[in-house]
């Protein structure tokens, strides 16, 4: 089996060479970029073969947090990884809502970091290969909005609307769960897994995104509602 190609940018070179020798260890296939520019050059002769990306934010030339708008906008199914400091902590909201996946707080343990990137390799790897789903189960129609499991892809009266790979899991267990309350470990342990030891707060971020993408006004849902004190509901 081919093993899942990382794209890793970070300007640092003693964390690249730490990050790139435990992915290798790993088992991944490593491309390694100096700075943002660099990242998204080498990505653009690669984008099939690139399944996640691992991006620092603070970059020259080109930070983290644009590199992630545009990887995003060439492709919804790549993973994205952030790398942030304590300190960035808008900065992880920010790039979240800008299409990243997870993000890893430095200081970071080998340990940590090839569990979480091994969590997203798996949510990539699963969300590529649902061609096997039974034909009466590819499509999800809940309303105005229909999901096609096999495609990947959500639309809304006819109209394709771009999600990636982590809000159409989401839309998912909400689509299969219509009108049943869904906390934030639920919606955490079945998209991100059981193993996932990052915060609840990016199943808030992500709930804000699809708002975005699907509600007319998402700062008055009528779709994704907001269960105070417990979750989220999807009417």
């Amino acid at each position: 089996m081919k093993p899942i190609k990382i794209l890793v940018a970070e300007d640092e070179e003693t964390i690249r060479e730490f990050i790139v020798i435990n992915l290798k260890r790993a088992g991944y296939e490593v491309v390694e970029a100096f700075d943002g520019l660099d990242a998204f050059e080498k990505y653009k002769l690669d984008p099939e073969g690139i399944s996640i990306a691992v991006l620092d934010i603070m970059m020259p030339r080109m930070d983290g947090l644009e590199l992630c708008k545009k990887l995003r906008a060439m492709s919804n199914n790549i993973g994205i990884m952030m790398l942030t400091a304590k300190t960035q902590e808008m900065d992880k909201v920010n790039g979240l809502l800008l299409g990243a996946d997870d993000y890893v707080t430095k200081p970071f343990s080998p340990s940590e970091f090839t569990a979480r990137v091994d969590a997203l390799a798996r949510r990539v790897s699963s969300s590529l290969k649902r061609n096997g789903v039974e034909d009466d189960e590819n499509i999800i129609t809940s309303g105005e909005f229909k999901l096609d499991c096999k495609s990947r892809t959500l639309t809304c009266n006819g109209k394709k609307i771009d999600v990636t790979q982590v809000e159409f899991q989401i839309l998912e267990y909400f689509f299969r769960n219509q009108g049943t309350n869904l906390s934030r470990t639920d919606i955490l342990n079945h998209v991100w897994g059981t193993e996932y030891f990052g915060e609840e707060k990016i199943v808030d971020v992500n709930i804000r995104r699809i708002r975005k993408k699907i509600e007319p006004d998402p700062s008055n849902p009528k779709h994704l509602l907001t269960r105070w004190g417990f979750g989220y509901v999807w009417i």
